[in-house]
């Protein structure tokens, strides 16, 4: 994964997840993902993809979340808010992965995101291969 995760202090105790942020109705989830990444690891990118849409926690929320890949990456410094104590780390997929199996990423998005992402990796779009 040559993406990004961050670790912020959430439910009193840290947790590393992927870039990720909240943005009103009428802004542009695209758009959103940008500033955050942005925002969060300092890094910009030339290419971004769609992978997943998703309803975090459905019964007792309607909030949606996207998913997205971003590629030909730019570091520039980030652009922490007051109360973000963020640190970043990159980290190959199969390290990625490791975290989720082991449970130290468990915030829902990133954990979707990073299954679909290896799926995808695997040729598995779709995912009705039977692999």
């Amino acid at each position: 994964m040559d993406g990004s995760a961050i670790v912020r202090l959430t439910l009193d105790e840290y947790s590393w997840e992927l870039p990720m942020g909240g943005a009103p109705l009428e802004e542009d989830p695209l758009r959103a993902a940008q500033r955050e990444l942005r925002e969060e690891t300092g890094l910009t990118a030339a290419r971004w993809e769609a992978l997943m849409h998703l309803h975090p926690s459905n019964s007792v929320t309607d909030e949606t979340a996207v998913v997205y890949v971003a590629r030909e990456l730019s570091q520039g410094p980030p652009q922490f808010g007051e109360t973000e104590d963020l640190t970043v780390r990159s980290l190959p997929l199969a390290e990625a992965l490791r975290w989720v199996a082991t449970g130290r990423i468990t915030d829902a998005v990133s954990v979707a995101g990073i299954l679909r992402w290896w799926a995808d990796s695997r040729g598995s779009r779709g995912w009705g291969t039977g692999d």
